[in-house]
């Protein structure tokens, strides 16, 4: 169950509870189904969190791989480059060649961090859009729960009336 529906279903129950009497704060919910409900949460929450971290490793992944390939590409073209250069005859093609690999080698490099960047900004995003409604449903319901203790919990207070003996 979303986190945020679980935390809607906590304040319904605590909406929902018996007053003690004499109290208008206080009421009286099953000890049991609301630390189940909340261990549920608990358990919930750091796969959230679990899966945030994985993102973020994969992307370190991705960028490593990247820069890998990157460094693979340019040692080859430089490499390339080099042995060209040392021919004679055709030393100044190989150096339009070399400076053609580098320069592909580098915007090969670019794109993939740029595809990274993309890609962990959207993951983000998405994460930060749960944390978002996840922290305004709990303000909500913060906010419910002190409304509910200003405004008391009993229904139609009667002014108070002699007693009948």
């Amino acid at each position: 169950m979303d986190p945020l529906d679980r935390i809607d279903e906590l304040i319904a129950i605590l909406e929902q509870a018996r007053s003690v009497p004499m109290s208008r704060n206080n009421c009286m919910v099953d000890r049991g189904e609301m630390i189940a409900a909340l261990d549920e949460m608990r358990a919930d929450l750091p796969a959230d969190l679990r899966r945030a971290a994985a993102l973020l490793e994969e992307r370190d992944k991705i960028m490593d791989a990247g820069k890998r390939e990157a460094d693979r590409i340019i040692s080859e073209g430089e490499a390339e480059h080099a042995r060209l250069v040392s021919v004679n005859e055709i030393t100044v093609s190989a150096e339009h060649e070399g400076a053609r690999i580098i320069g592909e080698a580098r915007a090969e490099a670019q794109r993939l961090r740029e595809e990274v960047d993309d890609y962990v900004d959207t993951a983000l995003a998405n994460f930060e859009q749960f944390l978002t409604r996840a922290l305004a449903s709990i303000e909500r319901g913060r906010d419910k729960m002190h409304a509910l203790r200003e405004i008391g919990t009993f229904a139609g207070d009667e002014p108070e009336r002699p007693l009948p003996f």
